[in-house]
């Protein structure tokens, strides 16, 4: 499995949205208000979404300009059909 520059990136925003999520958790244990607790989920939710995005924008950056360099064109088609579909 290779590593991909963005990758550290991707783990730090990661690992920001679990604290985030952890704190929620304590939050409705806590009774808090609604109102913030959907803030705070609209946060995390936010935060995972851009490291998907990050984690698919790399992949077509990185991996299919390999699979067109080396496999072939159809095979790098199929690959970017696959991950489209997280988008």
């Amino acid at each position: 499995m290779a590593v991909h520059p963005s990758h550290p990136d991707i783990i730090k925003r990661l690992k920001r949205a679990e604290g985030h999520l952890r704190s929620i958790v304590t939050m409705l244990e806590e009774g808090r208000d609604c109102l913030e607790i959907a803030q705070q989920m609209q946060a995390v939710e936010s935060a995972v979404g851009n490291a998907k995005k990050t984690l698919v924008h790399d992949h077509i950056d990185h991996c299919l300009e390999h699979a067109v360099d080396g496999v072939g064109a159809r095979d790098a088609i199929s690959q970017f059909k696959a991950i489209t579909k997280y988008l």
